[in-house]
């Protein structure tokens, strides 16, 4: 028998994970977001940039998870960052750069809360914030494209971080 939502097992957690999403502006893809960020027990999501769009088009996708995400929006990403590092947050970027990790390989700290940032759809996370980074993780990809949509990346990153954290 197929399972809902009401009858499974599923134990609620919260991880200390912070999802800072950079110019994310893709309504739908900011709902999708709400529902990965609850999915996984996330503490919060901030949105930096201008016009976000939390309306009508967001909700859409979101299946009222807006209403469970602790959510915040933040016009500058650069000084969220700042603020965390300085409580001590580790801030790990999902980018594809020249010295990023693979997400498979990487160990995240146990002790520590941890930001996640993930950036613009089509220009992906700011060089001020990689410079600022503890460290650049990427997924690794076995196609042709070399990339794939935001919320697909942000939860294959959030399975594996929580993954890790469940363990300790």
């Amino acid at each position: 028998m197929q399972l809902n939502h009401y009858s499974t097992n599923f134990k609620n957690q919260k991880f200390p994970i912070t999802v800072i999403c950079e110019n994310v502006t893709n309504a739908p893809n900011i709902g999708s977001l709400f529902r990965t960020a609850d999915a996984f027990g996330i503490e919060e999501l901030i949105f930096c940039g201008e016009n976000i769009p939390l309306g009508r088009k967001m909700t859409k996708t979101s299946r009222a998870t807006e209403k469970s995400v602790n959510y915040r929006e933040e016009k500058d990403a650069l000084t969220v960052v700042s603020e965390l590092k300085k409580k001590d947050y580790f801030v790990i970027s999902l980018e594809i750069t020249s010295k990023s990790e693979a997400l498979v390989d990487f160990k995240f700290p146990k002790h520590k809360p941890i930001v996640l940032i993930i950036g613009d759809e089509n220009f992906g996370v700011s060089e001020a914030i990689l410079n600022m980074s503890d460290a650049i993780i990427h997924i690794d990809m076995f196609g042709q494209n070399s990339s794939m949509n935001v919320v697909q990346a942000t939860s294959v990153a959030l399975y594996e971080i929580t993954k890790q954290l469940k363990q300790s």
